[in-house]
């Protein structure tokens, strides 16, 4: 009796540790080998920043300032054909840290951290305006209705946290055009789209508050269990009733757990102060808060977290207008926050483990739309990284004397996924999914891992 009660305890055990997706269920392959980090922030820059006035100077544009473009260089087609003069860079880059890199002055806090970036400025993209655009950045397809990396990576990977979801989007205020699809699971199983949590006290989540007796709050979960156990076995199996009971079970834990994530004020003074959580600028304190949730998400295990951008009196960074102005705001919103956050990661030996990603869906032209903005350019923008398993300090790729196209190491988006999963442990063409008569993946049939910028 004592030898069959110790093996089936020892069954028990090994039954709940199958049922974790973070070790061997059956939606989650796990890695395919070791992976260099366990986690991913993304921060999207939501309307396309201008490399020329960020992280990509171009002295050519200060010296043929206000001169036809067309007359220096072969200009394509953009977005709305309303093309002005070469226009200069209203901010002045330094050079920071040992590494020496450039940087605008519209970052003075990440200047400070720029030895912990990898800056790539040879990326492109298929799509000139921005809905096609933020679905090829999410999901690898101009086309709506794929599964977006965070969720490939909830479904490959699972997550390490049985509290709070695998992929979490952090909404600052400005869901990206294409809308929430952007973040969904495509033909993936529901349960592993985006969840979507706010930054803001104690309303982090739109979930159903717990019960006052928690008696009541399993009798209701009894119900709702019995219910689901009356449907037939053919409605059971499908997708959206699986992950219905999914996603009911998990907030149910979430309920527990989204209380102390939310609470900010357990932080120090310093943290706060470190963030921008203290700032005078209503859009700094809500990235802020993203930037210091997001830290306490990878914390918990939370495999992928993506901030959006809050509202500033501008237009995201999609300045076709006002281009001073609507840099200025924008940047001065995510600045503190972002450096803070690396600075708190490498602080607590966060760093190594997690990957921070840096990007818009694509850059801007070196010549101005109509007298004082930039047009959309997909042919040659930046992006940076920093964290595990980059080169620290470093910077990969170029673009044109303009700033304009991408002429050294050429990296499509296919490319930036690619790198983003094998430093997780997945190998990018062995990550599918049987859909439509092909077995689908993130990068389609492209991508590479880009070696290059890996330390």
């Amino acid at each position: 009796m004592l030898t069959r009660c110790a093996n089936g305890f020892g069954a028990m055990s090994l039954a709940a540790l199958l049922a974790d997706r973070s070790f061997a269920g059956t939606d989650a392959s796990g890695p395919h080998f070791k992976p260099r980090v366990r986690s991913v922030i993304f921060l999207y820059m939501d309307g396309g920043p201008s490399q020329v006035d960020t992280f990509d100077p171009k002295p050519m544009l200060d010296k043929y300032n206000g001169r036809d473009p067309a007359s220096l260089f072969k200009v394509t087609p953009t977005q709305f054909n309303n093309n002005g003069k070469v226009l200069a860079s209203p901010w002045r880059f330094k050079r920071h840290g040992a590494s020496g890199a450039p940087v605008s002055a519209l970052f003075p806090h990440i200047a400070g951290v720029v030895d912990e970036l990898c800056v790539v400025r040879s990326m492109a993209t298929e799509f000139p305006e921005h809905t096609s655009a933020n679905y090829f950045l999410h999901s690898g397809s101009g086309l709506q209705g794929r599964p977006s990396m965070g969720a490939w990576l909830n479904y490959g990977l699972g997550s390490e946290c049985q509290d709070l979801p695998g992929f979490v989007v952090i909404n600052g205020g400005l869901i990206p055009p294409g809308g929430i699809d952007c973040f969904g699971s495509g033909f993936l199983p529901a349960s592993f789209q985006g969840s979507i949590l706010k930054p803001s006290g104690h309303a982090v989540v739109n979930i159903t508050p717990r019960e006052p007796d928690p008696s009541e709050q399993l009798r209701k979960l009894s119900l709702a269990r019995g219910l689901d156990d009356l449907a037939p076995p053919s409605v059971r199996q499908n997708d959206a009733v699986e992950s219905a009971i999914r996603n009911y079970e998990l907030a149910f834990r979430m309920q527990s757990a989204v209380p102390s994530l939310a609470d900010l004020n357990s932080e120090s003074r310093e943290t706060h102060r470190l963030y921008g959580l203290d700032s005078r600028n209503e859009a700094t304190r809500t990235y802020a808060a993203e930037c210091l949730l997001a830290r306490r998400l990878v914390e918990r295990g939370v495999r992928f977290v993506e901030l959006t951008c809050p509202s500033t009196s501008s237009d995201r960074w999609d300045q076709h207008s006002s281009l001073k102005q609507g840099h200025e705001l924008n940047a001065a919103a995510v600045d503190q926050p972002i450096a803070g956050l690396i600075i708190d990661l490498k602080q607590r030996g966060l760093l190594d483990e997690t990957l921070v990603v840096w990007a818009g869906e694509f850059g801007r032209t070196p010549f101005a739309q109509g007298d004082d903005g930039r047009d959309h350019n997909p042919e040659g923008f930046t992006v940076w990284l920093a964290g595990g398993g980059v080169r620290a300090g470093t910077s990969f790729g170029a673009t044109d004397e303009w700033g304009y196209r991408a002429i050294e190491n050429r990296l499509e988006i296919h490319d930036l996924h690619a790198t983003i999963l094998h430093l997780l442990g997945v190998d990018h063409t062995r990550s599918t999914y049987r859909f439509g008569g092909r077995d689908m993946r993130l990068t389609d049939v492209k991508g590479n891992v880009v070696h290059g910028i890996l330390a």
